[in-house]
């Protein structure tokens, strides 16, 4: 009786008015004892109300309905597919709409629709690939930032391809722990060509400079990046690299120079389609004849055979780099070697030499900040009161 008379009141009450009764009535459907017949009479209702010409009224539905799971599931659904003001809240929160619904709504909703869906707590991995895949920028932004998203690798990949040029997507996936390295590479390369060519658009660098220190900015990066890797980690670095064209000589060699000896087995490993522990063997034996054959199988130029031979003598000298101090820097004394004995032996290759000098000069230059910035920190120093009265 009392839905009876809500129905015939409600035909005729102004927007605002609906909009409260509506309230009170899907509050009711959810925490009043309601009998069997008045609840079926209810949601009868309210089924009805969702083609109120008035948006108040449905939204005031979604608001009460979107976070219970008791709520009527038709509803719910018929909400989430109307527009953006009524479906946000229940886009967010409701616990009745399952993986597919919300894959759909990301597929054909607004980019409001898709950060909503982005917040949800808990959001399953083929939910975010799907706003990797077809999700604005804005989405993606609310799904790196959301803790509960479960992403899958190749999702984030998704983002770092199509939105990676964005500074607000690069610096918050940048800060997070968790973030493979492959991921954290093909974000310091969008940067890199992103900065080319700005650079290149604004005269302020030929286009052929601007590509030479981004690709130099990159090695470098690369290298920062795989001193703090380890494990499926650092393979997972080791196989994008390859992917993306840049596990070259020149890089290879550049991880041997800065001790990184991990990123280096690793990276032979790679090339020569060899195991991890057969690369390590291999450059444990002291004979030439063994890394040779390695560096042949890599498929790398004979022309650095003699440089990476040379470096790896060096290495074995001053002792095997841990990889977790220092291993992001060019070690001077090596380079300086490296680069004497090639410019002395006659052999090697005009392109080699120019790398080589140009690590040189790049290793002298890290060698004197690092020295003045102790130099500062020591002058910066105030002894305890103790020290100065001993004194």
């Amino acid at each position: 009786m009392i839905v009876r008379q809500f129905i015939s009141w409600i035909r005729t009450a102004p927007a605002g008015e609906r909009a409260e009764a509506t309230r009170a009535l899907a509050r009711a459907w959810l925490i009043s004892d309601l009998s069997e017949d008045d609840r079926i009479a209810a949601e009868g209702a309210l089924l009805m109300l969702l083609d109120d010409p008035s948006p108040l009224v449905r939204q005031s539905m979604s608001e009460v309905f979107a976070r219970s799971p008791d709520a009527p599931a038709t509803i719910v659904r018929a909400l989430a597919a109307d527009q953006p003001s009524i479906a946000l809240p229940v886009l967010e929160y409701s616990p009745l709409l399952i993986d597919a619904d919300l894959v759909d709504i990301v597929a054909t909703g607004t980019s409001d629709m898709q950060c909503s869906i982005a917040r949800r707590v808990n959001l399953p991995s083929s939910v975010s690939a799907a706003i990797a895949e077809v999700g604005s920028a804005a989405s993606a932004l609310e799904l790196i930032e959301n803790a509960y998203a479960e992403l899958a690798p190749f999702s984030w990949d998704r983002i770092v391809e199509r939105h990676g040029h964005l500074a607000a997507i690069r610096e918050a996936m940048l800060v997070l722990d968790g973030l493979p390295a492959a991921t954290r590479a093909a974000l310091v390369a969008k940067l890199s060509n992103t900065l080319a060519q700005f650079a290149a658009a604004r005269n302020w660098l030929s286009p052929e400079r601007a590509g030479r220190l981004a690709d130099e900015s990159r090695e470098r990066s690369t290298i920062n990046i795989a001193a703090r890797s380890r494990g499926e980690d650092m393979q997972g670095l080791v196989q994008h690299l390859r992917a993306t064209g840049q596990l070259n000589a020149g890089l290879i060699l550049r991880a041997l120079l800065s001790g990184n000896l991990e990123l280096f087995e690793a990276a032979l490993a790679q090339l020569a389609d060899l195991p991890l522990a057969r690369v390590t063997a291999l450059l444990h034996d002291r004979g030439g004849a063994s890394l040779q054959a390695l560096l042949v199988r890599a498929g790398l130029p004979e022309s650095t055979f003699a440089a990476f031979r040379v470096a790896l003598e060096a290495s074995r000298e001053t002792g095997y780099v841990d990889t977790t101090g220092g291993a992001e820097r060019l070690r001077r004394r090596m380079v300086e070697r490296v680069l004497t004995h090639c410019e002395t032996d006659g052999k090697s290759a005009e392109p080699l030499l120019i790398l080589l000098r140009r690590f040189a000069t790049e290793s002298a230059r890290e060698e004197a900040r690092v020295f003045c910035e102790e130099l500062v920190a020591d002058e910066a120093y105030v002894p305890p009161m103790r020290d100065l009265i001993a004194a």
